[in-house]
């Protein structure tokens, strides 16, 4: 979801996406870069699984881009077995080479609305260094007479072209005495998880700028309950840490209204499909078509559905059809073929001229994106085109994307897309995942319950020592804007649900009497229509919501524990540098509940633990 204005969109976006249009690359803007110390982890340190930075808050890529060459160097340097056949080596995916000069880092919003950290910097994998960037030395490996250091996480080239991703960084520990306010937007994008579980499951782990913790969490459904009246309702839990001693993981979930599909309100969808040469796979182009039809067969009379195309040119293969139609709507979308260059920004101008056709207040109206995000050519640039969004979701038309396919995936601009339309990011890679989006959640994307969701988060300093909110770095909202209603947030459908996990270190024991409180939540949101003041909802934490241990702790809680442990490593987290995937595997299980999804979890970590150690034979993992 959106959560910042146009103008704090990262230069390094609009610098990327106007390369890949052919356009002019601006000049990078100066940005400073501070690092805070690092926590120490409480007990005995063992062995990290990953190489893990040891700069909290990740400010600055290049160091992590340092010590891993270093490693590489180690790596290449060790004296090679005796037995024959030697093992192959490792090999390391393509890092992006560090900006030539410290003026080229971006900056990233933080609680004050300015920079948190040095840079949240774009990372291509797999393909060319972009330009205007000095290239990295290759290392030069020397001998040394020592014996080779345990298997490490390498994350796999890309086969071919290139990806894009963006390293939002990783927040710090704050002082509640000095802030006692965590503020940020809602979030129920779930593409990052859906693409690092494909990753796994093809025998490679993923980038970690890949890796968004929010969207691991709130790719499981928990089971909270409903709320008895309003939008949505607020659970609160804590228990002590199975990772750090003396440390509490709070979970803040947030559970929307579920609509029955007799009382949604009426929508007005247009599909824009990229037919570029890109999209010409059956992971892609043939899956795309897949996926639309299973949401074509969820829409009820008085919904209406355009479709327009993009490649080298756009064209509109169907003008806005209602469902009573749905054999020509069908047809349309079987005889959709790919092939040519992506221009992109035309695609989306036709698809708004589409929607308008059919806008209605009080509808929804939403442009759906389904692409591999890998646009090369355009009229206009970047900039522009996420102009042209926010134009069209102040008019009341939102956008949503859908990602597909894997080698030349542009994760940022599928990502930012939707943040600037105020929907919803998912990625599809199976025909499983295209009915668990389109078919069993839809409710999710076609009916809207609130606009702007803003969540503030206050810690009493009297017992907290310390927070730090896990996921959400690109959600940030700064503190005096939480009552801000001008600034825009997140939009949460039907049966969505939220969740957001602190690891927090307590000073005593929780405050007893009435009205006392160690966490106070704030929720303020607008209706999906009408009124532009929001309204809050205030729930404070319960003394008797701490469970004493973690196994005495709900599990929905513990199974969020291991989904959020699990990101953490995959991304290379510095406070997760101890942390290891076989204890976070049987937390995991012991969690679980019967769900498909949670019990292919506990497989996938058990793989990315085997590719971890470096076995290309890892046990395999059931998609379905």
């Amino acid at each position: 979801m959106r959560t910042r204005p146009l103008d704090l969109v990262a230069p390094a976006l609009v610098t990327a996406l106007l390369i890949g249009c052919g356009g002019a690359t601006p000049a990078p803007t100066a940005a400073t870069a501070s690092a805070a110390p690092t926590e120490a982890a409480a007990g005995q340190p063992m062995q990290p699984e990953f190489d893990a930075p040891q700069d909290e808050g990740r400010t600055s890529t290049a160091r992590r881009e340092e010590a891993a060459a270093s490693d590489a160097v180690d790596r290449d340097a060790a004296p090679a077995e005796a037995a024959p056949p030697p093992a192959p080596p490792v090999a390391a995916a393509p890092v992006a080479p560090s900006p030539a000069s410290p003026g080229s880092a971006q900056p990233r919003a933080t609680k004050a609305g300015a920079a948190r950290g040095a840079d949240a910097r774009i990372q291509v994998t797999g393909g060319a260094p972009a330009p205007k960037r000095a290239p990295t030395p290759a290392a030069t490996a020397v001998a040394r007479p020592a014996p080779p250091p345990p298997a490490v996480a390498v994350t796999a080239p890309e086969p071919q072209g290139s990806e894009t991703y963006r390293d939002y960084g990783v927040n710090p520990v704050e002082d509640p005495a000095k802030d006692r306010l965590s503020t940020f937007a809602i979030d129920v994008d779930t593409a990052s998880y859906a693409i690092a579980r494909r990753k796994i499951m093809d025998g490679a782990l993923p980038p970690y700028q890949a890796v968004r913790a929010e969207e691991f969490l709130n790719y499981f459904d928990y089971g909270y309950a409903s709320p008895a009246t309003g939008p949505f309702a607020v659970h609160l839990a804590a228990a002590p840490s199975p990772f750090t001693s003396g440390h509490h993981l709070v979970r803040v979930a947030v559970q929307g209204k579920r609509v029955p599909v007799k009382e949604r309100t009426p929508v007005h969808l247009v599909y824009l499909v990229d037919t570029s040469g890109s999209m010409h796979s059956p992971d892609k182009i043939e899956l795309a078509k897949k996926s639309l039809k299973m949401l074509t067969d969820t829409l009820k009379p008085g919904d209406t559905v355009a479709l327009c195309t993009y490649a080298g040119s756009v064209r509109e293969v169907l003008a806005p059809t209602g469902i009573e139609s749905k054999g020509k709507i069908l047809a349309a979308l079987a005889d959709l073929t790919a092939g040519g260059s992506t221009a992109m920004s035309s695609g989306i101008d036709l698809a708004y001229s589409l929607a308008e056709r059919t806008l209605v207040k009080g509808h929804v109206n939403r442009v759906i994106v389904l692409s591999d995000g890998d646009a090369n050519v355009g009229p206009t640039s970047h900039d522009e085109i996420l102009k042209t969004i926010k134009r069209a979701r102040d008019k009341g038309i939102t956008l949503s994307t859908i990602g597909f396919g894997q080698g030349n995936y542009k994760d940022l601009m599928m990502e930012q897309l939707a943040n600037q339309g105020d929907g919803n990011y998912a990625y599809i890679d199976s025909e499983a995942q295209a009915r668990r989006v389109f078919s069993e959640q839809v409710g999710g994307m076609l009916q809207v319950i609130a606009r702007d969701v803003k969540i503030q988060v206050e810690f009493d300093p009297s017992f907290v020592k310390s927070y730090r909110l896990i996921g959400y770095e690109n959600r940030d909202v700064a503190d005096r804007d939480f009552r801000n209603d001008k600034v825009d947030a997140g939009e949460i459908g039907a049966g969505h649900s939220v969740t957001a996990l602190y690891d927090v270190e307590l000073k005593a024991a929780a405050p007893k009497g009435e009205g006392a409180a160690p966490i106070v939540v704030r929720l303020r949101h607008k209706a999906p229509l009408g009124s532009n003041t929001a309204e809050e909802t205030l729930v404070k934490m319960a003394p008797g919501a701490i469970a004493p241990t973690f196994d005495a702790a709900p599990a929905d809680l513990r199974f969020a524990s291991a989904v959020a442990g699990f990101a953490e490593v995959l991304r290379h987290s510095p406070h997760a540098r101890t942390w290891r995937l076989a204890d976070i595997e049987k937390i995991a299980r012991a969690a679980a509940s019967s769900k498909g999804d949670q019990q292919e979890f506990i497989g996938i970590i058990r793989r990315a633990g085997a590719l971890a150690n470096g076995k290309t034979d890892a046990v395999a993992v059931n998609a379905d």
